[in-house]
């Protein structure tokens, strides 16, 4: 009999890069995901926090599959099928408005271009697949190497947003769908 995480992951879209599989959120990959959300390096994210709560997160992320039809991937590195983080289309209740988030959790993968590598393919496939017309990243003040990203993809920073939780965030608009560069095509 299959269960509700197989079938989950079987029905989840798979996108690939050159150097990355994006798929379902695993429970494989809690631990992964716990204890980046236990580490400093989580304070742009809602860290740190406890196992408890960092398993209400990964479930929310889970969740939002459920309640969306879409939601953040699970960066898995082609070469070793190691999880790296999350990227993807994210909409929960309190976002202004839909957006391409992205987190590493292995602090080794930074300044790998990997973060960038998921954003262009999730940002392609919220346009082409989804049917955006337009996103956003909420950035918290202060995350500098998000900000770079952000710019990196073409992002123009478009004003503030005060979100309940996290506090003072930058909104960065991302480049229409039919702009040089908004996806996959980076690639080519």
């Amino acid at each position: 009999m299959t269960t509700l995480a197989e079938t989950f992951a079987a029905t989840t879209p798979v996108l690939e890069t050159p150097r990355l599989i994006l798929r379902a959120p695993r429970l494989a990959d809690f631990d992964l995901a716990a204890a980046y959300q236990a580490s400093a390096r989580a304070r742009f994210t809602g860290g740190p926090v406890d196992r408890n709560l960092a398993w209400r997160g990964f479930g929310h992320m889970i969740g939002h599959w459920v309640l969306r039809g879409y939601g953040v991937f699970v960066l898995q590195e082609r070469a070793t099928g190691r999880a790296l983080g999350t990227a993807g289309p994210w909409f929960p209740e309190g976002w202004p408005e839909p957006e391409i988030a992205w987190t590493l959790w292995d602090a080794e993968a930074e300044g790998k271009g990997y973060a960038t590598e998921a954003a262009l393919a999730t940002r392609a496939y919220a346009y082409d697949t989804l049917g955006w017309t337009t996103a956003i990243s909420l950035i918290l003040d202060g995350n500098d190497r998000s900000a770079a990203l952000a710019a990196r993809l073409g992002c123009v920073r478009e004003g503030g947003f005060t979100h309940a939780q996290f506090g003072a965030t930058s909104i960065w608009r991302h480049p229409a769908p039919d702009a040089q560069g908004a996806g996959m095509e980076a690639y080519a």
